[in-house]
């Protein structure tokens, strides 16, 4: 498997967004939210995952916790049984087509009779200016991925970390998008609180998630100001 960006002209950043299943290796960009309230050590990252009675006897559900349980061990987090598990993750996960609408300007020939420059004995050489572009409207088909994962504290059921990834692509698959779901929601585990940022994740030969980079990261909630220190005493 193969995953390389959609190249049609005029589309510009949605196709900047949007990633096909086939072809030569490319990259694909997710967009990623997150929230936290992270304070637990790294002695304390064991997990189960916490399935919804739909995702109870999922062979789909199964295939996607494995994914996810992979790029967890590579920040120190243990699948453990119930018993001994610290946190329950959840997965929440949806493909929807999504029709993306796009003007895209007709090309003229600069040389062609509007552009030809030709004498006026009574002016001298003159080019007649070209007429203003013409767009045209075309529309496209691309699927929506998301994934959300939420880690709660089994002992106070309390959310501690709650991270989002969506991208844009044409390939409806949501299993062949999912490892760069996964990558580009964990990628730089625990994120601050607040974040929002693209994530672009390369596709390797042989079609497997490299490397996450930040693209762009932008922390729309303000840090708590630290508390005020005690006036000094003479």
């Amino acid at each position: 498997m193969a995953i390389t960006w959609i190249r049609r002209a005029g589309i510009g950043l949605v196709a900047a967004a949007a990633l096909t299943l086939g072809g030569c290796a490319s990259y694909v960009t997710t967009q990623v939210t997150a929230f936290q309230n992270w304070t637990a050590t790294d002695a304390q990252r064991t997990y189960a995952f916490e399935r919804s009675p739909a995702q109870q006897n999922s062979l789909e559900q199964q295939t996607y916790e494995q994914v996810v349980d992979n790029e967890l061990s590579l920040y120190g987090f243990k699948l453990t049984p119930l018993a001994g598990a610290n946190f329950l993750v959840s997965l929440d996960y949806s493909s929807r087509d999504q029709t993306v609408v796009v003007q895209q300007p007709d090309f003229y020939d600069p040389w062609g009779p509007w552009g030809m420059p030709y004498y006026r004995p009574w002016g001298g050489w003159w080019v007649a200016p070209p007429p203003p572009p013409v767009y045209t409207t075309q529309t496209y088909t691309v699927a929506h991925q998301r994934l959300a994962i939420r880690i709660k504290d089994k002992a106070t059921g309390q959310e501690v970390y709650r991270v989002t990834a969506s991208a844009q692509v044409d390939d409806p698959s949501l299993l062949r998008a999912m490892p760069f779901l996964v990558r580009g929601a964990l990628a730089d585990f625990p994120l601050a609180n607040g974040t929002v940022r693209n994530v672009r994740v390369p596709v390797g030969q042989d079609g497997t998630a490299g490397i996450p980079s930040n693209e762009r990261s932008v922390n729309v909630v303000p840090p708590a100001p630290a508390p005020a220190s005690a006036p000094k005493v003479n």
